[in-house]
């Protein structure tokens, strides 16, 4: 059976998102499974995004994809928190996979380390956990 996937993706800092991104949309096109990418501005908008989505029915996961990187002020801890609860939250109250691909690193050459544009790619690892869910979720149906 076809694995239906939904991709949301941070646009803030774009040359890592675009990256990670790449990298799902990839690895679940090989894997056959219907795919749609969505770009929302930021990583905090993520959770909306996705609980929106999850409403529908019409994804058996959901990829959430982005990119926080620490500066000088306590943003950071707030953003990369809130948004590991919410994208929790969604998947949680919803029943669907909705996978935290977001990177929250302290500087940008982390972040380029595993967005695949220097080692490995996190958007890519977060395909692959949206599939193995899937087929779990699918197991205990």
């Amino acid at each position: 059976m076809t694995s239906r996937v939904l991709i949301l993706t941070a646009k803030f800092n774009d040359t890592v998102t675009r990256s990670l991104e790449l990298g799902a949309r990839q690895t679940l096109e090989e894997a056959q499974a219907k795919v749609k990418s969505l770009w929302v501005p930021g990583a905090f908008e993520l959770p909306v995004a996705a609980q929106k989505a999850a409403k529908t029915g019409n994804w058996d996961a959901i990829v959430c994809l982005g990119c926080v990187i620490r500066g000088e002020t306590p943003h950071f801890d707030l953003v990369s928190s809130q948004v590991a609860s919410g994208i929790m939250k969604v998947s949680l109250d919803s029943g669907i996979p909705v996978i935290f691909g977001v990177l929250a690193t302290d500087t940008v050459d982390q972040a380029m380390n595993r967005s695949g544009l220097k080692l490995g790619n996190k958007g890519v690892e977060s395909a692959h956990a949206a599939l193995a869910m899937v087929k779990v979720l699918r197991e205990l149906n």
